[in-house]
């Protein structure tokens, strides 16, 4: 394999790390607020590029702005879907969240097949095509808007965390809610902006990927499966490991791809998943003893 060759599969890799991070990214929010894992993570991917597709393609919106809005929308939708679903369960019993979770799933699939249909749709690409070499291998424009606004989303995040009083809240309910409650910060309110936040990074690779493969109702599943393999990859509830694992993970399936076969591309993250959880269950990033308050 030439070194060309070579660099089209690392290209492909970062596209596609980077669509596993932004979803990885919002397991790990929500992750770190409830101690839960949202298997509805996916949904919000789907949904980001169907409620685009119908605002761009139903409602007659400027393609920028129906991308705004259907980021919007789903991060609405994961707002209500806490507040409606997850708040109710007051105890806060892990199983019992996780379970709603997976019927929220569901639920959300089953609506958007409903409302949007069975059928494949496309968005346009948001820079109209084109390409660049990069030392011979070939990068497609929309693979760079997908790069930037992953970077985009990760800097936003880091700021938000860092620079901020709302941030600084989010990350002292996921150290210690008690704690937390104790000092005057609304807990229910962080959980309410994590699962926003979730539901809009999820939106977010749904919209930039969805011009290069079309979207439909029933893509969530696997990407969601992606994503929280990823997240366990680099290491669950730390933001910094799930882009960690979300580019090692498509690095991963790329290497797959040209070393083995594509047949075997959907299984890598199954692999990955099981192989962490048995060798490394804290991640690549995680501590070896960690224990979630």
């Amino acid at each position: 394999m030439g070194g060309t060759e070579l660099l089209q599969f690392v290209l492909a890799g970062l596209k596609n790390g980077s669509i596993y991070a932004l979803v990885a990214l919002g397991f790990t929010l929500i992750y770190a607020a409830t101690g839960v894992i949202n298997f509805a993570q996916g949904e919000f991917y789907m949904l980001g590029g169907m409620l685009s597709v119908w605002a761009y393609a139903d409602l007659g919106l400027p393609l920028p702005l129906a991308g705004l809005v259907g980021v919007a929308a789903t991060a609405a939708v994961g707002g209500v879907f806490e507040l409606g679903a997850i708040r109710q369960r007051k105890d806060g019993d892990p199983l019992a969240l996780i379970v709603i979770t997976v019927g929220g799933s569901m639920v959300l699939s089953s609506m958007a097949r409903h409302l949007f249909g069975p059928n494949e749709r496309p968005l346009p690409l948001f820079s109209g095509g084109g390409s660049v070499s990069v030392f011979g291998a070939v990068l497609e424009v929309q693979t760079i808007w997908i790069l930037g606004l992953t970077a985009l989303a990760v800097v936003g995040l880091w700021y938000l965390y860092n620079r901020t009083g709302l941030g600084r809240a989010m990350r002292a309910c996921a150290v210690n809610r008690d704690a937390a409650r104790i000092v005057g910060i609304d807990t229910r309110l962080m959980v309410t902006v994590s699962f926003l936040l979730a539901a809009a990074l999820g939106a977010l690779a749904g919209l930039a990927v969805t011009p290069l493969t079309q979207t439909a109702f029933d893509v969530g599943p696997t990407v969601g499966i992606k994503g929280f393999a990823a997240a366990i990859l680099g290491g669950l509830g730390n933001p910094i490991a799930a882009v960690v694992g979300g580019l090692v993970l498509g690095m991963l399936e790329s290497v797959s791809i040209a070393f083995i076969s594509s047949t075997y591309k959907d299984a890598i993250a199954l692999i990955v998943l099981l192989a962490v959880l048995f060798m490394r269950p804290q991640g690549i990033l995680g501590r070896s003893s960690r224990e979630k308050v």
